[in-house]
């Protein structure tokens, strides 16, 4: 799975010279939290969250009326707020690298580029939960295990092998690091067949069932 198959396009995007009043309320209208921004020749020159709108916004204590606070922010423009180093992706990255580069650099969202300078779409932090579900089989029934498996080149076939002749069938599967050395932790989820049933089968295999639970 690629960010080409979970960003929105084509991408919402508005000027340097957009006023503040404006950029918020696009972004509300469309439940955004980011907006990049092009110059006139569509390029991208930075991003806008909104964070850094509401930032920039006068403090509730402000002595101001609503008169002059109404003037104040009419006369904000993007230009004033947007941070201009931007981290971005391109269509063809692993959405999982995509996420990567989220988490390292704690934002919440990357404007997808077609080269250097096309903007083609956005991914955010609701497409990676959405891919993560999907993943998951969230919200599917079935039987859900946990467990922890020797990090071997055949540990994962076994583990097939095994589902197989009870009859299951799986519905999602993921690893994550194992807490000892040596092990990957493994999170299945299968159909047609018993809670006691797996259990019983995967432990025979050694693998170490560390939760199950029907969903």
């Amino acid at each position: 799975m690629f960010v080409r198959d979970r960003m929105s396009s084509p991408a919402v995007t508005i000027t340097p010279d957009t006023p503040f009043q404006d950029a918020l309320q696009l972004m509300r209208d469309h439940r955004f939290r980011r907006l990049p921004v092009v110059n006139e020749k569509g390029k991208l020159v930075g991003i806008v969250s909104e964070r850094d709108l509401l930032h920039a916004a006068p403090s509730p204590a402000t002595s101001l009326s609503i008169w002059e606070l109404t003037y104040l922010l009419s006369k904000i423009q993007v230009r004033e707020i947007m941070p201009k180093e931007v981290i971005t992706t391109m269509p063809d990255t692993p959405i999982e690298d995509a996420a990567h580069v989220m988490v390292e650099n704690k934002i919440g969202g990357l404007p997808v580029m077609d080269g250097q300078d096309r903007i083609v779409g956005v991914i955010t932090e609701t497409d990676i939960f959405k891919t993560f579900d999907e993943v998951f089989a969230g919200g599917e029934f079935g039987v859900r295990l946990t467990l922890e498996i020797p990090e071997r080149q055949d540990a994962l076939l076994e583990l097939c092998k095994a589902l197989l002749e009870l009859g299951g069938r799986i519905v999602s599967v993921g690893s994550f690091r194992g807490d000892a050395p040596g092990k990957r932790g493994i999170v299945l989820k299968v159909w047609d067949v018993s809670k006691d049933q797996l259990v019983d089968a995967l432990e025979a295999l050694g693998d170490h069932v560390t939760d199950v639970r029907e969903v």
